[in-house]
């Protein structure tokens, strides 16, 4: 399949990467980043097409950015978000990429932040319209008066604030009522509680996309990682190295 890498326009910091393919069938087994149990839950194909169409394009960014998808799994956390993490047993800790994968008229999007970064990503057809009695359960106050008068802008607000959404971790445990959209603005800082958001809007030919970056990671300290962590503290602190002080110290 042929990838398509896109970016943002503007500044290109942090260290992101941008890729789309279009949403095909896959074999369960083909796709070293998909998980057969979760996959087995999909009522109907298509769910599973995107699903494993947007992990293949995972495993693909991921050789791009130059990890090896071998050794990674996909995690969820609470909130269902998805994060990296080393296979049990590879005794690795090199910070990986936060990532966010999205799927949408046909085409799985796959964004990837360079670790101490979270991103969300989220894409839809431009002309894709939203019914008007939807405006009330995505926004309120100016802003549904907003789009109850500008109705085609109800697309920008609405891939904006599913970016946001993941962005977080949250996904609909954040109420996109309580996110607002600067409208017409490609580039904004987004506050919500202590959380500030880097979001740009833009169109990438049919697809209106959103972006949002923010510090942190969704990623958990295995029990792998502690001891690794340890390991390194004890060595530069000279408790531990080459030969070993501590049996040295007991012959």
């Amino acid at each position: 399949m042929s990838i398509e890498v896109f970016h943002p326009p503007g500044e290109a910091e942090p260290r992101s990467l941008l890729a789309r393919v279009r949403v095909r069938s896959h074999e369960v087994e083909d796709v070293g980043l998909a998980n057969p149990d979760e996959v087995s839950t999909f009522a109907i194909q298509k769910r599973t097409d995107e699903h494993l169409s947007g992990r293949w394009l995972l495993h693909e960014c991921l050789v791009k950015w130059g990890c090896d998808p071998s050794l990674l799994m996909v995690e969820r956390t609470e909130h269902r978000a998805p994060y990296l993490t080393y296979i049990s047993g590879v005794w690795k800790n090199t910070p990986l990429p936060s990532l966010s994968i999205c799927h949408s008229d046909g085409w799985a999007y796959v964004a990837l932040v360079e670790a101490g970064w979270r991103v969300g990503i989220d894409a839809e057809a431009k002309d894709r319209g939203i019914q008007l009695n939807a405006f009330d359960m995505m926004a309120k106050g100016e802003e549904l008066e907003h789009l109850n008068h500008h109705p085609t802008d109800a697309i920008e607000a609405w891939v904006a604030k599913e970016a946001i959404q993941k962005v977080l971790g949250l996904g609909m445990h954040l109420n996109p009522r309580d996110i607002q959209i600067p409208i017409g603005v490609n580039d904004s800082i987004i506050s919500i509680e202590k959380s500030k958001i880097q979001l740009k809007k833009w169109t990438h030919k049919e697809a209106k996309i959103a972006l949002a970056l923010t510090p942190g990671s969704h990623s958990r300290v295995t029990a792998e990682d502690s001891l690794l962590e340890a390991t390194r503290a004890a060595m530069a602190e000279g408790e531990w190295g080459v030969g070993c002080n501590t049996m040295r110290n007991n012959v």
